[in-house]
C-alpha cells in the first residue's frame, strides 16, 4: 500500500505559492489604488496639475503648522505677559519687560553686575561649552573621517563602533559616563590601582566642564563622521592620482583638494554641530545637574529651571528666554550660511 508524502513540498510547489500569493497581493493593491482614482482625477481637474504637490504637502504643512509654528506663537504670547497664572487669558500684558529684566546689567562681561545673574551665568557656560565642544567636534570627526576613508583592516567593524554611541539615548549616555566618573566610579577606582588619589571629577567646576565637553563630543561624533565620510568618498580619486604624479604632498593635496571639495559637508557639520551645542540640555543635566554651584548650568537649564523646575514658574521670563535663544541661533545660521556663500562666490 503506498502512502502519501507527508514531507516538505517540492521547491516548485513552493515558488508557484509563493507567486500566487504575490499576484494575489499585487491584485488587492490594484483594486485599493483604484477606489482612489476618481476622487484624485476630480480634484486634478479643479485643481490643476500644476497645484497638486501641495495637496501631498498639506499633511506635512498642518503638523509642521500645529506642533512648530503654533507653539511658537504661544510662546511668544507668554514672553510678553507676567504673572504665575497658567492659561495666556489670565496673564497680565507686560510688553517688554521680561526682555529689560534678562538684559539689566551693570557690566555684561560680569554675570554678578546682572539682575537676572543666572540667565547670564548660562549664557557664558554655554558660549564656554559651544566654543570647545564645537571645535573638538568638527576636529576629531573629521580626523576620524579621514582615517576611515583609508585602506584600513576591518573598516566596517570601526565605522559601526563610532556610529554606535549615536544609536543612545543622550541619557543613557550621561548614566553610564556618570558611573564611570562618580567618586567611587570606574575611574577613580583605576587610579587607586595605580596607586594614585581620587579625583572628584564631577565636584570641580573645571573637571565638570571638561567632562561635560568630553561626553557630548563622545556621543555625537559619529553623526558627522559619517557626514564626512559621505563627503570624502565622493571626491574623484583621479585627483589624488593626478596630484601623486605631479609630485604634491599629501598635506598640500589635502589643503588644496580635500578641503574645497569637502567644504559644503564641513559646513553642514558646523551648523548642526553648533545648533546642537547651543541646545545642549540632557545629557548634561543627568551628568552633573548644572552643577557644581552652577559651572555647568547652561542656557537650556536656565530656562527649564525658570519654566518648570523652579518652586515660582515664571513662564514668561523662561519664554523671553527661550525666544532670545532662538534669535541668536537663528543669526549665526544665517551668519555661517552668508560667509559660505560669499566663500564660494569668491572661489
Amino acid at each position: 500500500m503506498s502512502h502519501a508524502s507527508t514531507g516538505p513540498a517540492p521547491a516548485e510547489e513552493r515558488r508557484s505559492l509563493k507567486e500566487l500569493a504575490g499576484a494575489g497581493v499585487g491584485i488587492l493593491w490594484a483594486a485599493l489604488m483604484r477606489l482612489f482614482e476618481p476622487p484624485m482625477a476630480a480634484l486634478q481637474r479643479v485643481l490643476g496639475i500644476g497645484r497638486m504637490p501641495y495637496l501631498f504637502l498639506l499633511p506635512n504643512l498642518a503638523f509642521f503648522g500645529l506642533f512648530v509654528i503654533t507653539p511658537l506663537f504661544i510662546n511668544l504670547g507668554y514672553s510678553v505677559t507676567g504673572g504665575t497664572d497658567l492659561y495666556l487669558t489670565e496673564r497680565p500684558f507686560v510688553g517688554a519687560e521680561q526682555y529689560g529684566f534678562l538684559f539689566e546689567c551693570g557690566n555684561y562681561l560680569d554675570p554678578t553686575s546682572c539682575r537676572e545673574d543666572r540667565f547670564w551665568r548660562g549664557v557664558y557656560n554655554t558660549m564656554t561649552f559651544v566654543t570647545f565642544q564645537v571645535a573638538f567636534m568638527v576636529l576629531f570627526a573629521l580626523v576620524t573621517a579621514l582615517v576611515l576613508n583609508q585602506e584600513i583592516r576591518a573598516r566596517g567593524f570601526f565605522r559601526a563602533v563610532f556610529f554606535f554611541p549615536v544609536l543612545l539615548s543622550p541619557v543613557v549616555v550621561a548614566l553610564i559616563w556618570k558611573w564611570i566618573l562618580l567618586r567611587d566610579g570606574l575611574l577613580n577606582a583605576m587610579l587607586l590601582e595605580m596607586g594614585l588619589e581620587r579625583i572628584l571629577w564631577l565636584a570641580n567646576a573645571n573637571w565638570a566642564m571638561f567632562w561635560s565637553v568630553f561626553v557630548s563630543v563622545w556621543a555625537h561624533m559619529g553623526f558627522y563622521t559619517l557626514i564626512l565620510l559621505a563627503g570624502l568618498q565622493a571626491i574623484p580619486p583621479d585627483l589624488y592620482e593626478a596630484a601623486e604624479m605631479d609630485g604634491t604632498s599629501r598635506w598640500r593635496a589635502f589643503w588644496r583638494i580635500t578641503l574645497p571639495l569637502l567644504w559644503p559637508n564641513l559646513l553642514v557639520v558646523l551648523v548642526l554641530a553648533l545648533i546642537r551645542a547651543v541646545q545642549i540640555f540632557d545629557e548634561v543635566y543627568v551628568l552633573t545637574g548644572g552643577g557644581p554651584g552652577t559651572a555647568t548650568q547652561f542656557l537650556v537649564q536656565y530656562i527649564y529651571n525658570t519654566g518648570f523646575a523652579n518652586r515660582v514658574q515664571n513662564f514668561g521670563l523662561a519664554s523671553a528666554a527661550s525666544v532670545v535663544l532662538g534669535v541668536v541661533l537663528f543669526a549665526l545660521t544665517i551668519t555661517q550660511l552668508a560667509l559660505a556663500r560669499r566663500r564660494d562666490g569668491a572661489a
